[in-house]
């Protein structure tokens, strides 16, 4: 056994590397389910738009509590245990949803939900890079990354499919079996670390790695640039049900369901925006891929169906790129404390999530489609000619 890692041709490396892909695909798809049932809890419990996307923006929260406190705690106390414990702290909560008549109560489910599922990105990649041979890491991360786009984009088609066919009530029990499965499958075959080694650094060090980062200008910006790349791309997904339940196309939860799988273009465009940026540059390639991503938003303009669905493609397209390459940047842009500000862009991304889901009702509510699309459309390369502008003179790009 090689000391320095499992390797691609050990059975081992494929156990850690599904393991963590089904994990991931889970929690991803539990976190999201709830987004295409937006209007449904505004019928059901009588909500207005902003309360029913509490039960995604307050899972978000619960996360970025969770990345916290659970990234410092796996840094002391192993992976493993984290990684096994968010599966089951978060299939469990799942069969209670459809029996609770009051929403509030669901929100602060989902809020402990979110906390549990941090459990997963906080340990997920640390125990990857410990485990797995240095030459085949990027072969599992990519598996992890990819099942996390997956999960979310299943997790929304499915939703709004079985809702329609069956009941919201029923997706949720579906759900709560497909985590009991997982979880069972990932305790019994995700191996124990074999090089994790104890940090003995107090918290007060990680917090003091944390403030060196958000006392940087620079880092800011970037952190930014994830705020609002997320804003715009969850605000679309989220009024998009709204939109098209109306005129002129009264499309139903199920039909509306399945655009989402334009999600699967950030499955493979992630990696070909890293391939495009090995051979033009990352600052070029990220620049035009924002301009695509709100040339994507724009689209969605046009009455006609397959014009939204076009554009859903190219936003996505063009989201996935300029996310991933905003996230690789960070480790250019530090010389100490890298994970932490990895961690960092993690949280500023969910932030977006926040923001997008249930800050914009007002835009939606005054505005409708059309207002919210045209300024979320400009949002991402007005920042990100900001950004350049601030970084050329830094000379940081």
């Amino acid at each position: 056994m090689n000391q320095q890692g499992y390797q691609i041709n050990e059975s081992t490396f494929w156990k850690v590397a599904l393991s963590l892909a089904l994990a991931s695909f889970f929690t991803f798809a539990s976190i999201y389910a709830v987004q295409p049932l937006f209007p449904v809890f505004v019928q059901d419990f009588d909500i207005s738009i902003s309360m029913a996307s509490l039960s995604l923006s307050l899972t978000v929260i619960g996360l970025i509590v969770g990345l916290i406190v659970l990234g410092f705690l796996s840094d002391r106390y192993g992976r493993t245990i984290f990684i096994k414990l968010s599966i089951i702290g978060a299939s469990v909560p799942l069969l209670f949803i459809p029996i609770i008549d009051s929403f509030t109560v669901i929100l602060a489910i989902r809020f402990i939900q979110g906390f549990a599922f941090a459990g997963l990105p906080a340990a997920a990649i640390a125990y990857v890079s410990e485990e797995i041979h240095p030459k085949h890491v990027h072969v599992a991360t990519a598996l992890y990354i990819a099942s996390n786009v997956f999960g979310g984009m299943m997790g929304r088609v499915f939703a709004g499919a079985v809702t329609d066919w069956l009941s919201w009530e029923s997706y949720f029990y579906i759900l709560t079996g497909v985590g009991v499965v997982i979880a069972g499958l990932v305790i019994a075959s995700l191996p124990h670390s074999r090089s994790f080694t104890p940090s003995d650094l107090t918290f007060k060090h990680d917090i003091k790695s944390l403030k060196f980062h958000v006392t940087n200008p620079t880092l800011l910006l970037i952190f930014g640039l994830g705020i609002i790349f997320q804003l715009s791309f969850t605000g679309i997904w989220t009024y998009l049900p709204f939109y098209l339940q109306n005129s002129p196309f009264f499309l139903s939860l199920s039909a509306i369901s399945f655009f989402f799988f334009a999600y699967g273009l950030g499955v493979i465009g992630s990696p070909f925006a890293g391939w495009l940026a090995g051979h033009f540059g990352l600052s070029k390639v990220r620049l035009i891929g924002t301009f695509i991503f709100s040339i994507g938003i724009w689209m969605t303009l046009m009455p006609w169906l397959w014009a939204v669905a076009l554009g859903l493609c190219v936003l996505c397209s063009g989201f996935f790129t300029a996310h991933s390459l905003t996230a690789s940047s960070i480790g250019d842009l530090v010389t100490h404390h890298k994970g932490s500000a990895a961690s960092l862009y993690l949280v500023s991304y969910y932030i977006g999530v926040v923001f997008g889901s249930s800050a914009l009702s007002p835009i939606w509510n005054a505005y409708d489609w059309q207002g919210l699309v045209l300024i979320l459309g400009f949002l991402p390369p007005g920042y990100m000619l900001l950004v350049r502008l601030v970084l050329k003179r830094t000379k940081k790009v």
